[in-house]
């Protein structure tokens, strides 16, 4: 029987408040979007291969020595302490705790995958799962933020949470046709990583996604708002927030893409995922309110 076993018991066993678990999932979700920027400022900067050799930097030397590997070990300690984060998230959920478990397990998951993405050189195909792995794990980290917190909304008809399913199929797409564009930029992690793919296509792709995830999500909200359907308030934040993002969207590709700038970009799109995720939820998880 493995020893820690009865440990992971009592813990679970603690008491542990509903508002702290709620409070617990939201922090989770929030470590989950900013992991996706430490990853992106690693990238952008050319910090990929900063550290050679995991988890230290060096196979003498555990700390960083320079610029680029700073970079690269401040990642790591921030997924270390994301990780711990979807650990104690697991620990301390009553309901849901496969949901919790798959959190954290994904997160975990990435500890190896970096590894296998340092010793193979910075492998674009192993970057681009690494990448998408994060996506998987924020989404399942804002899903459970809702569990948690109950149901609400205002009930509706069927065929609105179907064209949910198309905003976030394109929303979806979006996200990896974005993902090729900035792999196949002028930031590639590394100048020994050869780009995946080309900037035009990729860049031909992403703006249709969006053209297709702009007119299914103006229906939905459209309808959401004239039927005063209390979802519309998470449509509201979402369409702030493409707002702002297509603003740095157009201005960092005008300006021939500066890499903080497109830091920003990649972080904000983990965000718009985010508020994308809880929108498409809302319509498929409500309850009649009284």
């Amino acid at each position: 029987m493995d020893a820690s076993a009865p440990t992971l018991a009592r813990l679970r066993g603690l008491a542990v408040s509903a508002h702290t678990v709620r409070v617990l999932t939201i922090v989770n979700a929030v470590m989950l979007v900013l992991i996706v920027g430490t990853g992106a400022t690693v990238r952008l900067t050319g910090s990929g291969l900063g550290c050679e050799h995991w988890p230290g930097c060096e196979p003498h030397h555990f700390q960083p020595k320079s610029f680029h590997s700073y970079i690269e070990f401040s990642n790591r300690v921030f997924a270390f302490f994301t990780i711990l984060v979807t650990l104690v998230t697991w620990i301390a959920v009553r309901g849901h705790r496969r949901l919790a478990f798959l959190i954290f397990f994904g997160t975990l998951l990435q500890a190896p995958l970096g590894a296998l993405t340092v010793h193979s050189g910075l492998n674009p195909w192993l970057v681009l799962s690494h990448f998408l792995l994060s996506v998987v794990v924020l989404t399942l980290g804002v899903i459970l933020a809702f569990e948690v917190r109950g149901r609400g909304g205002t009930r509706l008809p069927p065929w609105v949470p179907r064209l949910g399913l198309l905003v976030a199929a394109a929303g979806a797409v979006l996200v990896l046709s974005g993902t090729f564009t900035t792999a196949a930029g002028p930031h590639p992690g590394s100048e020994v990583v050869r780009r995946l793919w080309s900037f035009q296509p990729a860049v031909y792709w992403h703006v249709r996604a969006t053209a297709v995830f702009g007119i299914a999500f103006a229906i939905v909200l459209v309808w959401l708002i004239r039927n005063r359907a209390t979802q519309a308030r998470f449509g509201y934040v979402l369409l702030a927030l493409l707002g702002v993002q297509m603003v740095i969207g157009e201005t960092q590709y005008r300006t021939h893409l500066p890499w903080w700038l497109v830091l920003v970009h990649v972080t904000m799109a983990a965000t718009v995922w985010a508020a994308l995720t809880a929108f498409v939820f809302s319509l498929w998880r409500p309850r009649t309110m009284s």
